[in-house]
């Protein structure tokens, strides 16, 4: 598992450097046409303002941060479906616990990360309808201090949950982190006789490490 959860972070920080930035991040809103592409840019644009400014302390701009994410995904629902189907054996007392330990690690890795990266801008190329609600939004990361960077793809999967519009999921170079989950969980869970308790202590133990 370690070598794929190696992946994950890889992706995880990458999508980061994409999205939110501490210093001169920047979205293309005129770029972005369609409403699920302009959701994306507005996205960056409000992430921006919570990084940039001043006025805050470390601590509240962590926690806003931290508030921005919950409101542009469904964690819960990313979660549920990384337990595959274990989902289906586990008692509700385990889904529940399990939904706030991958609510913590998943923050956690995004909080412990997204202040190493600087400068960079996310230009929003295209979009394509998957489904009725469902919207793959094509993006590629710019990096303006190097020139000769490798642009990084980084696609957002945005649709439409309770009226309003979420990012269900993401990929960087083609790996879409929701799938990259399941395996590695799923994996975890098949040596440990399906035991969501113990893929909830493993959880913790990797917040713990990242904060």
């Amino acid at each position: 598992m370690r070598g794929t959860m190696k992946k994950f972070f890889l992706a995880s920080f990458t999508f980061l450097a994409a999205l939110v930035v501490t210093l001169g991040l920047s979205a293309r809103p005129a770029e972005a046409a369609a409403p699920a592409e302009q959701f994306v840019a507005d996205s960056v644009q409000k992430a921006m303002g919570i990084l940039n400014n001043a006025a805050l302390s470390k601590e509240q701009r962590k926690a806003q941060f931290q508030d921005f994410l919950l409101t542009l995904t469904n964690i819960q629902s990313i979660g549920r479906y990384t337990l595959g189907q274990y989902r289906r054996s586990a008692t509700p007392e385990d889904l529940t616990a399990f939904d706030a330990a991958f609510k913590e690690y998943a923050l956690s890795v995004y909080q412990s990360y997204f202040a190493k990266y600087s400068g960079q801008t996310l230009k929003v190329t295209g979009s394509t309808q998957l489904g009725a609600d469902d919207i793959m939004v094509k993006t590629v990361t710019v990096d303006p201090k190097k020139a000769t960077a490798k642009p990084y793809e980084v696609n957002f999967r945005v649709q439409t949950v309770g009226g309003r519009q979420v990012v269900s999921d993401f990929s960087v170079e083609g790996v879409w982190i929701r799938e990259l989950e399941r395996n590695d969980f799923t994996s975890y869970l098949g040596q440990k006789n399906g035991d969501v308790k113990a893929l909830i202590v493993m959880l913790k133990q990797k917040a713990a490490q990242q904060r």
